[in-house]
């Protein structure tokens, strides 16, 4: 061991890899260029220095490898911070200077990593907790361990892990208060909305003139309700580069200030929110301020949950391997600002690095929450945040969790909000379609049983509903008896390898055999069995045996449903009769059981009831029902029926419009761009659910500022055959060659994108153009935009999620080329709201939207340029609604388009 604080860097060299190529660097400074073959053998014989060795080891297209990851030690050092997981993401966050080849990146490499030691060396608090840590993750082989050890000074010692990982005994407490007030009705003038947002800009602002009006156009939905069930909405489209977030919120924080109570700002991705939380730095600079007056609300199953920490460190027991992942979440949650693991100060590829088990692994994914009766409860990071949200001014949510807390009739114990603003609406009805729907599968119930009875066989703190019950019945005979039901009416569930026990048609149990003969018939009435990503078939006519099947399970479901209920009523019962007596502690643990016996079982047992009385009914005018088995990589994940409603929203109104005074529902592409402008709106009041509401929505529409028609080009490529997958990737070379990089490539088909870039990668990184690949890379969607975003001449490849993500002005995006025409995907859901919405014409509005929503990606500021190209002869000129006024659209070769990509962007005056 060096002497206190000593920089010690490892003796292994460093390692950075191309698709093509690999450079070699020694700790002296020598540099050797090798093959990939070459270099995943040297990566295996000496653990290098590298960013992220799981990519390094895809690149090398060899296993994973022993490495010293310079992320692992930025976790360590720097946890909750935000680094890009490249070299260059390092040396920027570092301040060191970018490498501006792959041959000088070792020398980044090396840098970085005496810069964090050095670091870690003089931090002053915490130097016991972080030796602890350190001397764990070292004893388990950590490769970096002696290195930071002798940063720290710290000495070597046999003792075991200790008080360093107890983060759950340092971590602050929250302190219950009283339920606050019911907020007032003043109403926002729309000169008021335009005044705060001036002041939200700042007097050296840009001039937006559309940005005010939007503001006092959105402003209506904070005026006074009028009448029950009569909500003030205002539907708004406000064209790419209007500024609409900071004009909803204008209007959204003032109304909060007067009124004494949040407006709940939800959007349709969890990297939305960051952005719109990112936003409000203009309104509150003061991050203490912030913190009180802004939450960030997720569902539960986004966050650390203390608990699953504490018996995972516990489990590892100090074995060798397993201590490293808790050392860096212990790091992570003693820093991180909420606990929020999807998004926020959560390095996504903290993920990638140590596994999802000991990381996203130990969020509250199951429902195992207990609640009160956990003794981290006070501490909880999720308990945190339900209690600020109650006094914020503003709680910047998503759809999903909106919408969930509206079938769920709550928000986590607190009055559901009056006020909304849901941007990025033209998601609302996905969103919608997905809360309201159900599914009758194989994955669903066997998740119920394990919720009821526990992981059989299995050591796991999901107990069951017996272990959650054991202190709560208060001696009652008949709960006794009806958990007795319960558990004994649970078998009925599909148990542990289930999945096997279908594919040899051998089921056991009425789940099952239902499950069964439903695989059978979709095996046996769809022509694609070989698909990769799943199959489906209609429901009728019905498969001999399965209408007796579906019976026999219904039967069983109504056994388990019955019991549930009475043991439901029970504990509400005992809440009221013993209000007196009860210990406040124990009141909340009944009180979040019978919620959790209502969300958990009554409400999936009552929807699967009705979708198997549906099967001897018939087909319902309101429901679309079919039959599914789902398939990942080919491999089958889960079997079963599926309900969606045909309009879901019509329960979006229901549940959420109706029972609210005011809500905003704002996108840049709310209309779908067809020439009749009131066929547009009546499109939009369909997608909004405003159609479905006795008050008519007020529409608002602020054009963009952009000159479209100086700023764009709009190209349709007819000589590249789109179903030959060499020609496409010939075509995505050379545009984004002529381009020199920063293009966005947006596919149709995930197993297109992959055949696209294996002959893409090659010439690209010969020309030193990093390409990046959703379904490719192993990094999330926000890390890959991140990256594309800050390496400006770089290539992204990606789908639907891609092109909903994407938020990067200036020469970062400056192409986007489109695979070809977005039709929506032929599927029986998709047949029936064809029929039911205007056949042809919802097809035509469906594609409309995903040109348009694409095509908002390539402009986002004043001096941006570029060129958007779809690669499909097939495109109608009908679509041309779909972008906006100016530009033609232009038909021509790939030769010319080329030329006219290279042309143009090269006048580009930045």
């Amino acid at each position: 061991m060096d002497g206190q604080g000593t920089v010690r860097i490892p003796k292994a060299g460093a390692l950075v890899a191309s698709p093509v190529r690999a450079v070699w660097f020694t700790s002296d400074g020598g540099a050797e260029g090798l093959a990939l073959a070459e270099a995943a053998r040297r990566a295996h014989a000496a653990a290098p220095i590298v960013v992220h060795a799981p990519a390094t080891a895809r690149r090398l297209q060899t296993r994973r490898f022993r490495a010293l990851d310079l992320l692992e030690l930025f976790a360590f050092v720097r946890p909750a911070r935000f680094c890009l997981p490249t070299a260059n993401g390092l040396a920027d966050v570092l301040g060191l200077p970018r490498p501006a080849t792959l041959e000088r990146a070792g020398e980044t490499l090396l840098a970085a990593a005496r810069f964090l030691l050095a670091e870690l060396g003089g931090i002053g608090n915490r130097r016991d907790v972080l030796a602890d840590l350190a001397l764990a993750a070292a004893r388990g082989g950590w490769p970096w361990g002696p290195s930071v050890l002798a940063a720290l000074g710290a000495q070597h010692h046999d003792a075991p892990p200790g008080s360093g990982f107890r983060v759950w005994d340092r971590l602050p407490q929250w302190v219950d208060l009283a339920p606050p007030p019911p907020g007032a009705s003043h109403a926002v003038e729309p000169e008021a909305a335009r005044q705060r947002l001036a002041e939200m800009l700042g007097p050296e602002a840009e001039d937006r003139p559309g940005q005010g009006d939007y503001a006092s156009a959105v402003a209506s939905a904070f005026a006074p309700r009028e009448e029950r069930g009569k909500p003030n909405m205002v539907i708004a489209e406000a064209g790419t580069g209007v500024g609409k977030t900071l004009g909803y919120l204008a209007p959204a924080s003032l109304w909060a200030e007067r009124n004494l109570a949040p407006v709940w700002v939800a959007t349709y991705t969890r990297n939305l929110q960051h952005q719109i939380d990112g936003e409000l730095d203009r309104l509150i600079p003061e991050p203490a301020e912030k913190r009180r007056r802004v939450v960030l609300r997720k569902g539960r199953e986004n966050y650390l949950c203390l608990l699953n920490l504490q018996e995972a460190v516990e489990r590892s027991g100090g074995l060798a391997g397993e201590q490293l992942p808790f050392a860096l979440m212990v790091r992570w949650a003693e820093a991180t600002r909420d606990g929020d693991m999807t998004g926020g100060d959560f390095p996504s590829w903290l993920a990638d690095l140590l596994g999802p088990g000991p990381t996203r692994g130990l969020a509250d994914r199951r429902g195992e929450c207990i609640r009160t009766a956990c003794p981290h409860h006070q501490r909880c990071f999720i308990e945190h945040g339900v209690r600020k949200a109650r006094r914020a001014d503003l709680v910047v949510s998503n759809h999903a969790l909106v919408l969930t807390q509206a079938v769920l009739g709550d928000a986590e114990g607190g009055e559901l909000p009056v006020r909304y603003v849901f941007d990025e609406g033209h998601h609302l009805f996905d969103a919608a379609d997905g809360a309201f729907a159900a599914a009758l599968s194989g994955g669903e119930t066997g998740e119920l049983r394990r919720w009821l009875l526990g992981a059989e066989g299995a050591s796991s703190r999901a107990r069951g509903l017996s272990a959650r019950c054991e202190d709560l019945l208060g001696g009652s005979a008949e709960a006794a008896e009806a958990l007795r039901e319960v558990l004994g009416a649970a078998a009925a569930l599909p148990g542990g390898d289930w999945l096997a026990r279908l594919a040899e048609d051998a089921p056991a149990g009425v789940t099952e055999t239902f499950l069964a003969i439903v695989r059978r018939q979709v095996l046996a009435r769809t022509g694609h069995s070989r698909n990769a990503y799943g199959i489906e078939c209609d429901v009728w006519p019905l498969a001999d045996g399965l209408a007796e099947a579906s019976r026999e399970l219904a039967d069983a479901l109504r056994r388990l449903r019955a019991p549930v209920g009475r043991l439901r009523r029970h504990l509400l019962t005992r809440l009221e009769d013993e209000a007196k007596e009860l210990e406040t502690r124990l009141s909340v643990r009944i009180e979040g059981l019978a919620k959790s016996l209502h969300s958990w079982a009554e409400t999936q047992l009552d929807a699967w009831i009705a979708m198997l009385a549906a099967l001897e009914e018939g087909a319902s005018p309101e429901f679309v029902d079919w039959f599914a088995l789902e398939r990942i990589g080919g491999r089958e994940v889960d079997v079963g029926m599926r309900r969606h409603w045909v309009d879901p929203m019509a329960q979006f109104a229901k549940a959420v419009a109706e029972p609210a005074h005011g809500l905003v529902v704002t996108s840049a592409t709310i209309r779908d761009g067809t020439p009749d402008p009131e066929a547009n709106w009546r499109a939009a009041e369909i997608r909004t659910g405003a159609r479905h509401l006795e008050a008519p929505a007020v529409r608002a529409t602020v054009p963009s500022p952009f000159d479209y028609a100086r700023q764009t080009r709009i190209l349709v490529v007819g000589d590249v055959d789109r179903d030959a997958t060499g020609r496409v990737a010939a075509a995505f070379r050379e545009l984004f060659l002529a381009s020199g990089g920063g293009a966005l490539g947006l596919f149709t088909a995930i197993a297109r994108l992959r055949a696209v870039h294996r002959e893409l990668a090659p010439a690209l990184d010969a020309a030193g153009i990093e390409l990046l690949a959703q379904h490719v890379d192993q990094l999330d969607v926000a890390t890959l935009i991140e990256i594309f975003r800050a390496e400006t001449d770089s290539c992204l490849l990606g789908t639907d999620a891609v092109r909903d993500g994407v938020d990067v002005p200036g020469r970062a995006l400056r192409l986007i080329v489109f695979d070809r025409v977005p039709w929506p995907r032929p599927s029986i859901l998709h047949r029936a709201r064809r029929k039911h919405f205007g056949g042809g014409a919802h097809d035509d509005m469906l594609t409309r939207l995903r040109l348009s929503q694409a095509f908002g990606r390539l402009i986002r500021r004043q001096d941006d340029r570029g060129v958007f190209v779809l690669l499909d002869p097939r495109m109608p000129g009908k679509f041309r609604g779909a972008f906006p006024a100016g530009p033609e659209v232009e038909r021509v070769g790939l030769a010319a388009a080329c030329n006219i990509v290279s042309g143009f962007l090269k006048d580009d005056p930045a």
